[in-house]
């Protein structure tokens, strides 16, 4: 037990050093993180990453976060590069280069050719007076008071440091470059938060899978619309194709409870007016949170724009579960 509450308490210790590592960072924020984050925005070529060992697992989260934000970059291994792979880098990107000490002989041998090119250098490090950050264009500070190793040894705060700053810088990035929910939504079509934030659009049933009768359509074939489409529903338009009402399986319930027999009537006799619309371009998301707080499961897709209310399509809260969006 005494083993337990010991180790606890190291768990705690580490948390609270690797956090005060990254509130440090706050304060210096100056002009050195904005010119960084101008270098990456005027950038017309790659945002290349590079760093050894732990620094380099870094770099890879820092390229990943990157990528999924609008800004084309990918990690170097610095001593892949010296071996042929440092042709990938050209003048007009800019190399991140990530060392604590910025005196890793790897990078250091790296940094003639990129000042050759004429690329422009960002370093990240915790001792602002190395060769790497007198070197780079602009250098960020990351050091910290302290490891969160017991020992001081093994890069813990330090390399937690380094991961927040490249956060700070990729999220800034993106809200300069006015990167949108819907372009999170493109560059990850496979993941989950990419189909949350799908366009209603990609997921309704339009064309002959939307089922639509008419104002006047007698019930035996508005029923047959309904069953053949397997959605629950069918949307009612009138002679110009406006919509004015749907039908649902609950529709029908409640008018056979009145009793009289249901196959004499027709589709304005059943339907309900004024159905919930929405826009095609509505994130699946939002259409969701509606059919939820509406207690309904369809909805009707109209066309945006003014005139005369069209159907667009239909969507499905099935369609939503069956593709485990949420």
């Amino acid at each position: 037990m005494a083993d337990t509450v010991a180790g606890r308490d190291l768990a705690r210790k580490v948390l609270e050093t690797e956090a005060a590592a990254i509130r440090a960072l706050v304060d210096r924020l100056d002009e050195r993180f904005d010119c960084a984050v101008t270098l990456l925005r005027n950038c017309r070529g790659r945002v290349i990453l590079t760093g050894m060992g732990k620094s380099g697992i870094i770099c890879r989260k820092i390229a990943a976060t990157l990528t999924s934000t609008g800004t084309a970059a990918f990690f170097l291994h610095p001593a892949e590069a010296r071996h042929g792979d440092l042709g990938v880098v050209q003048s007009d990107d800019v190399v991140v280069a990530l060392s604590y000490s910025g005196e890793t002989d790897e990078l250091i041998l790296l940094l003639e050719t990129i000042r050759r090119l004429g690329s422009k250098l960002i370093a990240i490090t915790g001792n602002a007076k190395s060769t790497l950050a007198q070197a780079a264009d602009v250098a960020l500070d990351c050091s910290v008071a302290e490891e969160a190793c017991p020992m001081n040894l093994v890069p813990t705060a330090s390399t937690t440091a380094a991961l927040a700053i490249g956060d700070a810088l990729a999220m800034t990035l993106l809200v300069e470059k006015g990167f949108r929910q819907e372009d999170f939504a493109s560059l990850h079509p496979g993941g989950k938060l990419g189909k949350r934030l799908m366009r209603v659009e990609t997921l309704m049933h339009a064309g002959k899978q939307c089922p639509t009768v008419r104002a006047d359509t007698r019930m035996r074939d508005v029923i047959y619309e309904m069953s053949s489409k397997g959605l629950g529903m069918t949307c009612v338009v009138d002679a110009e194709d406006a919509l004015v009402g749907i039908i649902t399986d609950g529709d029908l319930r409640r008018r056979m409870e009145r009793g009289g027999e249901i196959l004499d009537l027709r589709a304005a006799d059943v339907m309900t007016t004024r159905p919930v619309t929405v826009a095609r371009t509505m994130l699946a998301a939002e259409a969701l949170n509606i059919m939820e707080q509406r207690k309904i499961t369809s909805l009707v897709v109209v066309a945006d724009g003014g005139g005369p209310t069209r159907v667009d399509g239909v969507l499905q809260i099935h369609d939503l579960w069956r593709m485990e969006m949420f």
